[in-house]
């Protein structure tokens, strides 16, 4: 047996108190430089998997072939009217791409030449036909405009409307809507408050918003990894760009920031809060708990010291084993306070309890060798069944929980070492006292009888209990959607979630690789008949369809309007009194024919405006000949050129958007978007499903999310069944008794039965981020049961109301603190691991202090 070894080694390291104290500074100084100087964080969810998975070999390919759409920060410009978010857009772009600094490139899509020229000929040939119509019908009115784009020039043009009304000739009804958003802007000018005037939506409509309410500055920030946030600078830069330009500054234009980058940013920053403050949260309390525990600051202080000193050590080997932490394996230091302190609070209550047979103290080198010799291998066991569990899960292709895995099962041996050497040393050096032998719970004595006598009907409920869970197991689900993990309050996830409405921003997109172009043009119309497939986007989506049907309607229209349209010598700026010179010319014309319009017309308000803006001074004349006209030229110049347009081809799309879906080498992408909500597990895999029916090689954020899931469920399921077996064997080695080894496994599977239960009732979604509770359960359920266990074997009676009964509670609580002060963050990952650890716990001590009392067999010395 080890007790008298390890009783040996407790009163051994008490004796040179000061030298093991000494000697686990240097430890400690060693591990907190290696930390320092070693030890990072990522939060590269891609990160979380082994490359050598098949699934994750394509996505990593996939971003080494695309490079450009990878680590991007994506600024969303939302604005009251569609050329103020584009001017915002090239404006930001322009301030950016001289930033070579924080960016390695900066695009505005939306704005690129070549979709701009061809803006007409992607619209479908109804809607082509309309837009057409409705400028033909206009263009008189552009005629005016054209040659003085003013508000002269405007003005004029409304004269042409007096004049068809006149004469009976104006039919208005297309034109309703414009001319009642321009009576608006109009008014608003008058009265002193203008806003410009939208010429897009006054020209196309509702057409106007086909592309998007929003315009995007697509960067590549250059990422230092030696900062917690990689991108935050890129962030910053972007921000006080911004906040310089003209829309920004009035109100009228909104900047955002999104992207991979951008949320990853803020990814760690809210889990780094809620681990920090969770750690300290859980300090503070397990100071709280271990008053009532052990009542006395001579022990709490040791404890304390030696529950950081193991953390310390614990970090100065992730640091030199594994260097970069994830977003699952930071969370070991929960995981270690919630296990180590149980080992320290176990030394310490039955330190209390140690006493002569007639009552009196004992020394204290007696009491701590007594203790060591009593609680030394059951500490001992506990530690290697609990390493044993959590080691289980190194072996896995979900890095992730692979890297806790191996820091916690070493960190629970650093804990029984710290136990049993440096804990007996500071207790020789603060000096508590031994010899409480009233340390347990006398009142649970009763309870401890009334389960002895009510054994069977407990067991039996607890059978059907178990039966319930494991009937649940197949309802079951896990959510590998990293999205949902994070904070949505976050910039960066409100702002993707202002644009997953639409399905081409949605985030859920699948990338097929085919050889060439001929035949991704093949797999893009296979894909896009598929019912959950919104579209399937190759290089040739980057040229217009139906060439042969819209070019002779652009052509005719064309002859119609360009002679007008281009004005070699337009008509130079006009002053406020030519302003309001016409301005009180319309007013007249329009006044004249007030009777012939209903009265609800705007041209009434124009009319009104305009009498107004004929008596205005010369500020507020020029302020509304700006608010009018300041969209004007670029509007006519954008029509001019949309209007000269040719047929083009895939040759034809500029190299800068190709390279998006055609390789140096010939290999093409088609890139696949959602056509409906793709937040539910279901809709997701069945989204998948069907893709890869067709393409069984695709890779994408959607093919990752769904094979991630399936990847973890199988790492778990392995794991967990050899974490059964590693800990089995442990405890058939330590125990020498089958029976033995079943007590202490029995109430393990049942308290995850009863996790199971609570899952599905509560209900709690199973992620990523706290799927971690699987192997808490294991390291903590398996050391609560065997104290009680070995106790038993040792024949102590009253199990309930035992010191190892009050340690095992009080080690409960405060673990269940430490995971209490998680599941308040503000970080949904964070919070239902915290929840989820709490239920879990909640599950363990139940089957601990009621099921293992009644599963105890019964022997001569128990209470009748």
């Amino acid at each position: 047996m080890l007790s008298v070894p390890l009783g040996r080694l407790v009163a051994l390291c008490s004796r040179h108190a000061i030298a093991v104290v000494l000697a686990f500074a240097v430890l400690i100084a060693g591990a907190t430089y290696a930390s320092y100087a070693l030890l990072g964080v990522t939060t590269d969810t891609d990160q979380m998997f082994s490359s050598s998975l098949d699934w994750k070999k394509r996505s990593d390919e996939m971003g080494r072939l695309f490079p450009q759409k990878q680590d991007q920060l994506v600024v969303v410009i939302d604005a009251a009217l569609p050329e103020e978010a584009q001017q915002t857009a090239l404006g930001l772009a322009a301030k950016l791409r001289g930033d070579h600094e924080h960016f390695n490139y900066v695009t505005t899509p939306q704005t690129d030449p070549y979709l701009v020229r061809n803006g007409l000929m992607f619209l479908d040939p109804k809607a082509l036909e309309r837009v057409l119509n409705t400028t033909i019908t206009a263009q008189p009115f552009l005629s005016e405009l054209a040659a003085d784009p003013s508000g002269r020039g405007l003005f004029s043009a409304l004269n042409l409307i007096a004049l068809g009304v006149a004469q009976g000739q104006a039919d208005l009804g297309n034109f309703h809507a414009a001319l009642d958003g321009f009576a608006t802007t109009l008014q608003h000018s008058v009265d002193g408050t203008p806003e410009p005037l939208s010429w897009e939506r006054l020209l196309a409509g509702d057409l106007a918003d086909l592309g998007g309410k929003f315009q995007f500055v697509v960067t590549q920030p250059k990422l230092d990894y030696d900062s917690f946030q990689p991108g935050g600078a890129a962030s910053d830069a972007i921000r006080a760009a911004a906040n310089d330009l003209p829309f920004v500054k009035s109100g009228r234009a909104h900047v955002h920031i999104t992207g991979d980058t951008q949320i990853a940013d803020e990814e760690f920053a809210t889990v780094a809060e809620g681990m920090v403050a969770g750690l300290l949260g859980s300090l503070v309390l397990v100071t709280l708990w271990l008053i009532l525990a052990v009542h006395t600051w001579r022990i709490i202080v040791p404890i304390i010291i030696t529950l950081v000193s193991g953390l310390l050590l614990t970090t100065g080997f992730a640091a030199i084993v594994v260097g970069k932490l994830n977003l699952i394996s930071v969370a070991f230091a929960i995981l270690f306070v919630g296990i180590a302190v149980d080992f320290a609070i176990q030394f310490s209550v039955r330190f209390r309890a140690q006493a002569n047979p007639d009552g009196s103290a004992l020394s204290l080198p007696a009491a701590l060798e007594q203790t060591g010799n009593e609680t030394g291998h059951q500490i001992l066991v506990a530690a290697m069944a609990t390493s044993a569990g959590f080691l289980a899960f190194t072996p896995t292709a979900f890095v992730g929980v692979a890297q806790l895995g191996l820091i916690a099962g070493f960190g629970m041996v650093f804990a029984f070492i710290c136990t049993l050497t440096l804990l007996p040393a500071l207790f020789r050096l603060f000096r508590p006292t031994a010899g409480h032998g009233t340390i347990g719970f006398a009142f649970a004595r009763p309870i401890d009888i009334a389960i002895r006598h009510h054994r069977k009907p407990i067991l039996a409920g607890f059978v059907v209990v178990a039966l319930v869970g494991l009937a649940l197991v197949p309802r079951l689900t896990f959510d590998a959607d990293p999205l949902h993990t994070k904070n949505p309050k976050s910039e960066g996830m409100v702002t993707l979630g202002m644009l997953m409405s639409e399905p081409q921003y949605s985030p859920y997109t699948v990338d097929v690789l085919m050889p060439d172009l001929k035949q991704a043009a093949a797999m893009s119309d296979r894909l896009s008949g598929l019912p959950l497939v919104h579209d399937a986007l190759w290089l040739g989506s980057m040229v217009p369809a139906d060439q042969k049907t819209k070019l002779p309607l652009i052509q005719d229209a064309a002859n119609i309007l360009l002679p007008t349209l281009i004005v070699p010598d337009p008509k130079p700026a006009p002053d406020a009194d030519a302003l309001r010179n016409a301005a009180a010319k319309t007013a007249g014309d329009l006044g004249g024919v007030l009777d012939k319009l209903p009265a609800n017309d705007p041209l009434r308000r124009i009319q009104s405006a305009l009498a107004q803006l004929a008596k205005a001074d010369d500020a507020r004349v020029l302020a509304t000949n700006e608010a009018l006209v300041r969209f004007l030229p670029m509007q006519l110049n954008m029509l001019r050129d949309m209007l000269q347009v040719k047929e083009v081809g895939i040759s034809d799309v500029p190299q800068q958007l190709a390279r998006d879906y055609l390789l140096p080498d010939g290999r093409a992408l088609v890139e696949v978007h959602p056509s409906h909500d793709m937040q539910g597990n279901r809709a997701l895999h069945q989204y998948v499903g069907e893709i890869q029916k067709i393409a069984p090689t695709a890779a994408g954020s959607a093919i990752d999310i769904v094979q991630s899931a399936a990847t973890m469920v199988h790492a778990f399921v392995t794991a967990a069944g050899a974490a059964i077996v590693m800990i089995a064997i442990i405890l058939a080695v330590a125990l020498r008794k089958l029976l033995d080894t079943a007590l202490v496994l029995a109430p393990l599977l049942l308290s995850a039965l009863m996790t199971v239960i609570l899952i599905i009732v509560v209900p709690e979604q199973l992620n990523f981020a706290n799927i971690i509770a699987l192997p808490l359960l294991l390291g903590v359920g398996v050391s609560f049961n065997i104290y009680f266990v070995m106790n038993w074997r040792a024949g102590i009676r009253s199990p309930l109301s035992s010191p190892t009964a009050r340690a095992v509670l009080f080690s409960a609580l405060t673990t269940g603190t430490a995971f209490g002060s998680l599941a308040a963050s503000h970080h949904p990952g964070t919070a239902s691991m915290g929840r989820l650890l709490l239920l879990s716990l909640a599950c363990t001590l139940i089957a601990t202090l009621i099921f293992v009392p009644a599963l105890l067999p019964k022997r001569a010395i128990d209470e009748e």
